[in-house]
């Protein structure tokens, strides 16, 4: 009985792997692929549907120096994980450069996911380090607040203070777990 229920989880665990793995590839080949006039109209597309969600965004669109948009990241992992996507640098309604954001993970962690993600630099010395550096790590350099329902609320024109916001949104699929992560955001040549 042991053997047999042990070999089931191993069949299930194996599948849900090639699956993930099936997943992942497909949508991130999706996203390698993308031209840069596909890249542009889908950024401008995922802004509009952030603001319409969340007015905060739109209200710091204002007054930001210039937005970093990925429309379309992808996740997944299985223990290590990985995500990838592509987005640009706007600056007013101008897209200025292309860049690139990675993120890898360990932890315990399973599934499949994609999700959009924005980040509002208010002030020129961010736009400048995410400009200057051959790849910007989260966490080091300008301070980045991810902004969820409960920081929106606290937020206002007086209080806002930080070199940059950032929001997910538009996320589909399934990830669970608790990992550490690291990001590198980096220019791309288009």
């Amino acid at each position: 009985m042991y053997t047999i229920q042990y070999s089931i989880q191993r069949k299930f665990l194996a599948l849900v792997i090639a699956m993930t793995s099936i997943v992942a590839i497909g949508v991130m080949s999706q996203a390698i692929a993308a031209t840069a006039e596909d890249l542009d109209r889908d950024s401008r597309q995922a802004l509009q549907t952030l603001y319409k969600t969340e007015p905060l965004a739109e209200q710091l669109s204002r007054t930001a120096k210039a937005v970093l948009v990925f429309p379309n990241m992808v996740k997944a992992g299985f223990v290590f994980g990985g995500s990838y996507g592509e987005g640009v640098l706007l600056r007013g309604s101008n897209v200025v450069d292309y860049y690139n954001s990675v993120t890898g993970s360990w932890g315990l962690q399973i599934g499949a996911q994609s999700y959009g993600y924005a980040m509002f630099l208010m002030t020129d010395e961010a736009v400048r380090y995410v400009e200057d550096t051959k790849g910007w790590e989260i966490g080091v350099g300008p301070t980045v607040v991810v902004v969820d329902e409960g920081v929106a609320k606290n937020l206002s024109s007086s209080s806002l203070q930080d070199d940059a916001y950032a929001f997910i949104f538009s996320q589909q699929g399934l990830m669970a777990g608790v990992s550490i992560e690291g990001t590198k955001i980096s220019k791309i040549i288009r």
